[in-house]
């Protein structure tokens, strides 16, 4: 493996993939991940990748993000990632990825917490759809090197500057990887969790080391539940019975068979409503129903969902599924600006493991994917310009030695030390976020 490059990625998940793929091919690109690379939450994603349709939905679009995220998102963000979507598109359709179409046109989809359908869709397998096409593209790319079962550790740093990153192999193994730009894009923290949709060894890396090295974070705290992923008493992630089904009829039920909340409210308000049910029924799950589809829409639309219930024994055109909500999302992470730069130099963040305060403290159903390609691209072209303009602060620092193989003997120690140090930083800023809160109510 390579020594130095010109930039290395942490992920291989779409901000990772997008963001190399935007990087000029003379640059030498190294991507490193820690299980295989089709094991990234970015392949997970069913609903889809959310778009402005025209100008004349901009500001209900703008709305919609804004009241899903408690009016606590970063304005400048949101306005970005609206006004950059159709770009995105385009350019994910020179990749291969194909969407529904409808008599030749993109067909589009609502989901909660939307006021009109704005969402681009590929069966129930959208995540699958772009970051697959998106892998291969970077798989093609001479310039690109990915290596898989590879976990970073810690980062090389020195005076806030950042000089790239130590890893270890499955043989455990201790290497380093000098690099004039590195890139956390290293996914979120479900692996904290006991019920999640995220994949379990996705732990929260890339803000472990933001915490040791004093790199700025924001809204750790933030943390969304999905409302609806499949009840099983299996263990391991959890399945995810996406929006979309909800967006196109499915309806909750208690268990007296009752409809009990407006299924297309933001999740966080559906999460509220089913745990509350949920206490009330005395069940571990409520109903989710999909009556009102047409069996040739289930089929067509939601393939995936179909026969992944089936295996567990439920035929979702003739019954109801046991459905119970589950760790989704981080809001929270690395704190970037719109460019992906962290407060260390030389070290940008995209996708689920930054924050750029686009969603707020609750994600708007599908817009994940928009939000990590139209940031990792930012963070491309301005590592591109940086590179370009010369990296001085890096170019004088590649030949110290920045490693002391002797802070790496413990792997397994780190490992513990990184989960427990997450954990109490999120809870840390829940209660802080807590007594803010309620001091603004006193003050009222």
């Amino acid at each position: 493996m390579e020594k130095e490059t010109d930039v290395v990625i942490i992920g291989t998940g779409a901000a990772g993939l997008f963001c190399a793929l935007q990087l000029p091919e003379d640059k030498k690109i190294t991507i490193i991940t820690k299980e295989d690379a089709e094991n990234s939450d970015s392949f997970l994603a069913q609903g889809g990748i959310c778009v402005l349709r025209s100008e004349e939905d901009y500001n209900a679009y703008f709305e919609d993000t804004m009241k899903a995220g408690h009016y606590k998102n970063n304005k400048d963000s949101v306005e970005t990632m609206i006004k950059s979507s159709r770009e995105i598109i385009d350019l994910l359709i020179t990749y291969g990825v194909e969407f529904e179409l409808k008599d030749g046109k993109l067909a589009y989809t609502r989901e909660g917490g939307h006021s009109q359908p704005r969402i681009l869709f590929h069966e129930d397998i959208t995540g699958k759809e772009i970051t697959g096409k998106l892998l291969t593209q970077a798989r093609s790319r001479n310039n690109i090197k990915i290596y898989e079962h590879m976990e970073m550790i810690d980062v090389l740093c020195k005076d806030n500057i950042c000089y790239g990153i130590v890893m270890v192999d499955k043989q455990g193994q201790i290497s380093t990887v000098k690099a004039k730009d590195t890139v956390f894009a290293c996914g979120g923290i479900g692996g904290l969790y006991h019920h999640s949709t995220n994949f379990a060894h996705l732990t929260g890396d890339g803000i472990a080391i933001a915490l040791r090295h004093r790199i700025q974070l924001q809204d750790v705290n933030f943390v969304q539940i999905h409302p609806t992923t499949l009840y099983s008493e299996k263990p391991g992630r959890r399945f995810l019975i996406s929006e979309s089904v909800r967006g196109e009829g499915a309806v909750l039920y208690n268990n007296n068979m009752e409809r009990f909340v407006d299924e297309l409210l933001p999740r966080d308000v559906v999460t509220a409503a089913i745990e509350t049910q949920m206490e009330k029924d005395g069940k571990p799950y409520v109903w989710l129903s999909m009556e009102h589809i047409p069996k040739e829409d289930i089929l067509g639309h939601f393939p995936n969902i179909y026969q992944r219930c089936l295996e567990e024994g439920y035929d979702v055109t003739k019954e109801c599924i046991p459905v119970v909500p589950g760790q989704h999302y981080f809001m929270g992470g690395i704190q970037s600006d719109l460019e992906g730069r962290t407060s260390m130099k030389c070290l940008y963040a995209i996708g689920e493991t930054s924050c750029n305060g686009v969603h707020g403290a609750n994600r708007l159903a599908s817009n994940s994917l928009l939000e990590s390609l139209v940031f990792a691209r930012r963070a491309a072209l301005n590592i591109s310009i940086e590179q370009v303009s010369s990296n001085s602060a890096n170019e004088e620092g590649k030949d110290i030695d920045l490693f002391k193989p002797e802070n790496y003997t413990d792997v397994d120690k780190i490992h513990q030390e990184n989960k427990k140090l997450v954990q109490q930083e999120i809870e840390r800023m829940k209660k802080e976020y807590e007594q803010q809160y309620n001091n603004d109510i006193k003050c009222r």
